[in-house]
C-alpha cells in the first residue's frame, strides 16, 4: 500500500500544469457526485461556492469565484469534453510557449470570460437575455482562449481531421462562428463566456506576434500570490563541486536512475523551462533514448 501510495505521489509530480488543472477539475467534479450519490447533497449545495453568480450583488461576496468557476462542471459531458480538449491542446502549448505564458492565456480567459458573462447580464436590457439563466460553470472560457490563440498565433499551420488538412484560422472562425450563433441558443451565458475567451486569445496572440507579452503583468501578480503561501526557504551551506547539469542532478545522481527515470526527469524540465533550457549532454541523451 505504501508503495501504491508513492508510485501515485511520483505520477502526481511529473503531470505538466495543465494535466494537473484536468486532475482538479475531475477531482472536483467527482466529489460532488460522490456527495449526492452516498449524503444525497444535491449538487447545486456543494459546488454553490465554486459557480459565477450572474448578480454584480452576489458576485462582490464571493469574488474568488471569477476563477474557481472554471474548475466547476456540473455536467459529465461537458466535462469530458472541456478536458479532453485541454489535454490535447495544452501540449501543443507547453511545446511550442512558456508554462508560465500558457497558463497567462488559460487563467486570463477564465476571467474575461466570467466578467463579459456579468457584464452582458448586469448591463444589457432583460429582454435581450435568458431571464432564467443560472450561474456560470465550466472550463470552456480558458479552453477557447488557448484554441484561439494557436489558431491566431499561426494561422497558415494546417491540422489534419482524418484525411482532410485545414489551415487553424478556419478552426478559429469556425469556433467564433459557432458561439455567436449560440447566442440564440438556451445557452446564451455559455456562449457569452466563450467569446470573451475567444477576444482575449486573439488579441494575446496579435499582440505577441508585436513583441508584446499582455499577460506579464497578470503572471507577476499571480506569482507573488503564490509565494504568500510558499514557506520561507532554510540557509544552507552551498559546495561550488556539486553542480547540477543533468536536469537537476548531479552526474552522480544523474547516473543511478533507470534510463526512464532519466528521460522522465528531462522530459519534466522541458515542460518546466523549454527545450532550449536542455545542456548538449541532455539533449544528446533523449535523442540517444529516443532512437533505443
Amino acid at each position: 500500500m505504501t508503495s501504491l501510495a508513492h508510485d501515485f505521489k511520483e505520477k502526481l509530480k511529473n503531470l505538466n500544469v495543465f494535466e494537473k488543472i484536468i486532475a482538479v477539475n475531475v477531482t472536483v467534479f467527482f466529489l460532488s457526485w460522490i456527495l449526492k450519490v452516498v449524503r444525497a447533497v444535491p449538487r447545486e449545495m456543494t459546488l454553490t461556492w465554486l459557480e459565477l453568480p450572474r448578480d454584480v450583488s452576489d458576485f462582490i461576496v464571493k469574488p474568488w469565484s471569477i476563477v474557481t468557476y472554471g474548475f466547476t462542471h456540473y455536467d459529465l459531458f461537458h466535462l469530458l469534453f472541456n478536458m479532453v480538449v485541454l489535454y490535447f491542446i495544452s501540449r501543443t502549448m507547453v511545446n511550442l510557449f512558456p508554462r508560465k505564458q500558457s497558463l497567462n492565456i488559460y487563467f486570463l480567459g477564465i476571467i474575461i470570460g466570467g466578467l463579459a458573462y456579468l457584464a452582458a447580464y448586469n448591463i444589457l436590457p432583460n429582454n435581450m437575455l435568458l431571464a432564467n439563466a443560472g450561474p456560470l460553470v465550466g472550463a470552456s472560457a480558458g479552453v477557447r482562449a488557448l484554441l484561439i490563440f494557436i489558431c491566431a498565433y499561426m494561422p497558415y499551420r494546417e491540422a489534419q481531421f482524418f484525411a482532410v488538412k485545414i489551415k487553424l484560422w478556419y478552426i478559429g472562425v469556425a469556433l467564433v462562428a459557432f458561439d455567436v450563433i449560440g447566442l440564440f441558443g438556451n445557452n446564451q451565458g455559455g456562449n457569452i463566456a466563450h467569446l470573451g475567451g475567444n477576444l482575449l486569445g486573439y488579441i494575446y496572440a496579435t499582440q505577441l506576434l508585436k513583441g508584446k507579452d499582455i499577460g506579464k503583468g497578470f503572471g507577476k501578480l499571480m506569482d507573488k500570490i503564490a509565494n504568500l503561501f510558499k514557506p520561507k526557504p532554510t540557509l544552507r551551506t552551498v559546495h561550488r563541486n556539486k553542480k547540477k547539469p543533468f536536469a537537476g542532478h548531479n552526474k552522480a545522481e544523474f547516473s543511478e536512475f533507470n534510463n526512464q527515470k532519466k528521460v522522465d526527469l528531462i522530459l519534466d524540465k522541458i515542460n518546466k523551462s523549454g527545450y532550449e533550457s536542455l545542456t548538449k549532454e541532455e539533449k544528446a541523451f533523449l535523442f540517444k533514448a529516443g532512437k533505443d
